[in-house]
């Protein structure tokens, strides 16, 4: 079992690698994130921290969450997982490198400055 879950972590990696999206107008995850428009979930998604958001910010979080999905659920049927347990493995690595002052959420969904 711990040997699937470095697996799993291993896999996560690319992931992580997966967390910024580029787009048309010079913002992307990383400037989102920077600017407190948009932070980690313990479910290993991205959120909208403030509302309202330009459809900008919601464009890139959608598309950040839809390539995370499939990546969670590839890694997933490759390691005989859960997608959730995946999801949330890969947000407590990702709330992990978080840069201080960005935003996640705990368990629980609430929003906190690293």
């Amino acid at each position: 079992m711990l040997a699937r879950f470095a697996a799993v972590a291993l896999a996560l990696a690319l992931v992580c690698s997966l967390a910024g999206a580029a787009s048309a107008s010079g913002v992307d995850l990383g400037r989102a994130k920077d600017q407190g428009l948009v932070g980690e979930k313990a479910d290993g998604y991205v959120a909208i921290v403030v509302e309202p958001s330009s459809s900008l910010i919601q464009a890139i979080v959608r598309r950040v969450n839809t390539k995370r999905r499939a990546a969670y659920e590839e890694i997933a049927r490759r390691r005989g997982a859960s997608l959730d347990a995946v999801s949330r493995l890969a947000g407590a690595k990702l709330i992990e490198r978080a840069a201080r002052g960005e935003w996640v959420t705990d368990a629980e969904g609430a929003w906190h400055r690293k």
